[in-house]
């Protein structure tokens, strides 16, 4: 078995060999070599793979080393390369483009926001008046004659032409004003009209289902001629 101290010596064997031990070093080695056995024949098998590798001389070069360095070289640059190229991607994907999201998020809701502040401005605005007779429309209706509260009677008059009469109706169905077109206009002519528009039930035009002022055109065409 080894001794401490022998150990202690085989581990400066290197250095003494390249003679770069101090000179008291070296003379505590040496004369433990003339002591120990063990340890001089250790020291003789490493001079002589010392002398053996010196005699082999310095080694060549392999001819393709250049060749390979540079392929080294443009390895290692390129994988250089392609991690500064999964840096940039890892802080598009975890910072630059949520940051992005988040504005385009921001920039959409601002323009729905807009978008419905401007519809429901539409939505409350003060609406136009619409008259039945305007441009017709799918969800407009037509007012109609329903029926009198009394029995109609023909219209006595100086001739037998025709009376046509614009009537008003509101939303109730009910005559509010009226306007003779054409035929008689006389004031007993008038008040028979009034009288008998005033009596009569109309079906008010409806747009979008609410009732709504209109015109409607009546005509009398049974005249009753005073004698």
């Amino acid at each position: 078995m080894t001794s401490p101290h022998c150990a202690q010596i085989r581990t400066s064997f290197s250095s003494y060999l390249d003679c770069a031990v101090s000179g008291q070093e070296m003379q505590k080695i040496a004369r433990h070599l003339e002591e120990c056995p063990a340890c001089q024949e250790e020291f003789d098998g490493l001079r002589s793979m010392q002398l053996t590798l010196a005699s082999l001389g310095p080694a060549k070069a392999p001819a393709d080393l250049g060749m390979k360095l540079r392929l080294a070289i443009s390895h290692e640059q390129a994988a250089a390369k392609a991690r500064w190229m999964d840096s940039v991607s890892v802080k598009w994907e975890n910072a630059i483009r949520p940051l992005l999201v988040q504005v385009s998020a921001g920039f959409a809701g601002s323009v729905a926001l807009v978008g419905s502040i401007m519809m429901l401005l539409g939505m409350v605005a003060a609406p136009q008046t619409v008259m039945a007779n305007d441009e017709p429309l799918g969800a407009m209706t037509s007012p109609h004659y329903l029926y009198s509260a009394d029995t109609p009677r023909a219209i006595e008059g100086n001739s037998d032409s025709a009376i046509v009469v614009e009537a008003y109706v509101n939303a109730q169905g009910r005559v509010y004003d009226y306007h003779i077109v054409s035929g008689q206009a006389n004031e007993a002519v008038r008040s028979q009209v009034a009288g008998q528009l005033l009596l009569s039930v109309f079906e008010p035009a409806r747009v979008f289902g609410a009732p709504v002022r209109s015109m409607v055109v009546v005509t009398y065409s049974g005249i009753s001629v005073r004698g």
